[in-house]
């Protein structure tokens, strides 16, 4: 009867034990790229997703479809000045930022509700800006998503793909 009490305790503490593993931190790390371009300050806050062996764009990310451009929450691009991106003006603010994915090229996002959870809740219209950007093939492969702020351009890095957004 103990040894039936002792496995019975024995699997009630191990279900316990992994219930407590599964509510860890997400997999995906929280991270800031910031920086400047001619004198504005540019924040971007995203979730940092591994390739972790997966094809991604065309298929964990699939073309044509919006992405939220990270993991867990809507990635955020902040600047505190006005600026211009692929030739247009973004006033200074906060956005959800956006990636509508295709083959050749890209649609990038710049969406006035800045606090979103992924894609969900997605609104066309509260668009503040849209552009048309050709993605590059890297040199070598990212395995976490990173985005670095540059002198004249934001870039997202992740798989065998480079995104080139010009910022001036």
């Amino acid at each position: 009867m103990k040894g039936i009490r002792k496995i019975h305790f024995s699997l009630i503490a191990l279900f316990i034990v992994n219930i407590i593993a599964a509510q860890g931190k997400p997999t995906s790390s929280k991270e800031i790229a910031t920086g400047k371009i001619n004198g504005a300050t540019i924040t971007i806050n995203y979730g940092s997703p591994s390739v972790n062996a997966r094809k991604i764009w065309g298929a964990l990310v699939p073309f044509n479809k919006v992405w939220r451009a990270g993991a867990n929450d809507a990635t955020t691009f902040e600047t505190d000045k006005e600026v211009t991106i692929e030739g247009a003006k973004l006033p200074a603010g906060k956005y959800s930022f956006f990636i509508i994915p295709s083959e050749k090229e890209s649609v990038i996002i710049f969406n006035k509700e800045a606090k979103q959870w992924g894609a969900y809740d997605y609104k066309e219209k509260e668009d503040q800006l849209r552009v048309t950007v050709k993605q590059k093939v890297a040199k070598t492969t990212a395995e976490k998503l990173v985005y670095a702020v540059n002198a004249n351009n934001v870039t997202l890095s992740w798989e065998n793909w480079n995104i080139p957004i010009s910022i001036k």
